[in-house]
């Protein structure tokens, strides 16, 4: 029973956008221009309610879906190169489907995004720099993320709420965040045995081990449950939001629970995994307390928006109940 709020609302994400006659609602949001933008390289001035956006934050596009607004362009981050809008953002399309730009980390392809013609470049979740920021500021207006966090690492409710005020919709954004929170809260006080358990947020590949922080939006998916990610595991880390750990150090995520959020990029998948010996005989390994998801889960849990959060939930809150049942 638990499960259907979570599936209901959902469904019911298309519906959130809806919250005011559309003729009013865009009075309102002209009405509130010109807004200035805080952020890690100073601020933003928008003079007057975007009209094309081009989108170059790697999840970006899910935020700007959620909150009404269909980019001219979005970021290709991996998965389909002509498809960068995933399943649960696919109804909230308007128009034609955007362009897919193809820039990967430090590539940006000015001259495209020129082309386009934006009147706002949104480009909180790229990870750009003051050079980039400074050139994208000449083609259009540009946001880029808060400089409390670390590249990267500006929580989806924060990154909901300045999207939303670049676009004159800050309280559809800030109502969309308690929406999604209150989902997490939900699930948090059906299930109090979560509360203070360890959980290492993991990875795999080419033979080596690494982990999360709750820098990171995957991270805090776990400790917005109650998971608990270990002091030992953030200092490993230091100023960034994963690390890498040596075979040797592979104790390190044999926490009460181990999620591995990769899954879809190991060859062999789940059973080549729990064939290395190293893996195999870790107790939480043993125990059958690690959290596998599937690829389109693994999607959901990685862009970790508004929109794909209850996705995310409904993929592994099953696992975790079963896991840890009271």
């Amino acid at each position: 029973m638990k499960h259907r709020r979570l599936s209901f609302l959902l469904l019911l994400a298309p519906l959130l956008v809806s919250v005011a006659p559309l003729a009013a609602q865009e009075t309102e949001e002209a009405d509130l221009f010109p807004v200035t933008i805080e952020h890690q390289f100073g601020s933003t001035i928008i003079p007057e309610a975007p009209q094309r956006v081009v989108s170059i934050g790697y999840t970006e596009q899910d935020f700007l879906l959620a909150l009404g607004v269909t980019p001219l362009a979005v970021r290709y981050w991996y998965g389909d190169d002509d498809d960068a809008i995933f399943p649960w953002a696919d109804d909230l399309v308007e128009g034609d489907e955007p362009v897919v730009l193809n820039m990967p980390f430090g590539n940006l392809n000015y001259e495209a995004i020129l082309d386009l013609q934006p009147d706002l470049i949104s480009a909180v979740t790229a990870g750009i720099t003051q050079e980039e920021y400074d050139v994208l500021s000449q083609i259009a207006p540009t946001i880029a993320q808060s400089g409390d966090y670390i590249n990267f690492g500006m929580p989806w409710q924060a990154v909901t709420q300045e999207i939303g005020d670049a676009l004159g919709k800050s309280e559809q954004a800030a109502t969309l965040v308690e929406d999604v929170e209150a989902l997490f809260e939900d699930a948090r006080e059906a299930n109090p045995q979560f509360e203070g358990k360890t959980v290492a947020v993991s990875y795999y590949y080419d033979g080596t081990y690494g982990f999360y922080t709750s820098q990171d939006s995957r991270g805090r998916f776990f400790t917005d449950l109650g998971f608990v990610i270990p002091d030992e595991l953030v200092e490993i880390a230091g100023e960034s939001f994963y690390a890498d750990v040596s075979a040797e150090r592979i104790d390190l995520i044999d926490q009460d629970l181990i999620a591995i959020v990769n899954l879809q990029f190991i060859e062999g998948g789940r059973d080549a995994l729990e064939s290395l010996p190293l893996f195999s005989q870790l107790e939480a390994v043993q125990a059958g307390h690690v959290v596998y998801l599937d690829e389109q889960s693994e999607n959901a849990l990685g862009f970790s928006s508004p929109l794909s959060l209850a996705y995310a939930l409904d993929a592994v809150l099953p696992q975790l109940e079963a896991i840890f049942a009271e």
